[in-house]
């Protein structure tokens, strides 16, 4: 039965995600920490973590992780699986629809349509990261409860990928040694 939830729960999130991974965010929290509860806040966030350095799209990497945490390979193929059979038949019909009908004015305009709508879920995605990391789990509480060396990181890595424009990698893993020497003086404190 868990198999066949995890397949019908990724199917869905593969039917209704249009424009990638981080478009597909929304739909995989409301689907394994909100309906299943098979995560937390706090461990989706991780996930999200764990599947941008890992090898890979975002979201077949979510799709596998959650699989596997919650019945291990069986559980990671069903998932996967779930989560890549939509879209492969959808791009598979649009891509013939577009060959077909791309110089039409209505394909033109339903294509420019889409465009907002997958920046609103990729940005929805990212609020509900930023406060996760920022706040923790839960409803955002007093300001004074923010995680300073979080915010102060999240700052910085913004200034270093889109002024400097520092590789992701040297970002990602900088952000986390920076984290883990703050925590570890502050143990020493």
């Amino acid at each position: 039965m868990i198999y066949f939830r995890l397949f019908l729960s990724f199917l869905y999130i593969g039917v209704f995600t249009i424009g990638g991974g981080y478009a597909s965010l929304p739909l995989i929290n409301q689907q394994i920490v909100e309906t299943n509860g098979w995560l937390t806040a706090s461990e989706f966030t991780d996930l999200i973590t764990i599947s941008q350095i890992t090898p890979g799209p975002i979201a077949i990497n979510a799709a596998t992780f959650v699989g596997t945490k919650v019945a291990g390979f069986p559980g990671a193929l069903c998932a996967t699986l779930g989560f890549i059979l939509p879209p492969f038949l959808i791009v598979t019909i649009f891509f013939w629809l577009y060959k077909k009908y791309r110089k039409m004015t209505l394909m033109q305009g339903v294509m420019g349509g889409l465009r907002p709508a997958v920046v609103a879920l990729i940005a929805a995605a990212g609020l509900d990261i930023l406060v996760t990391a920022l706040w923790g789990e839960g409803v955002i509480p007093a300001l004074a409860t923010i995680d300073i060396v979080s915010l102060v990181l999240t700052g910085c890595a913004l200034v270093a990928l889109k002024k400097f424009k520092v590789d992701q990698i040297i970002v990602i893993f900088g952000c986390g040694i920076v984290y883990a020497l703050v925590e570890f003086i502050g143990t020493r404190i």
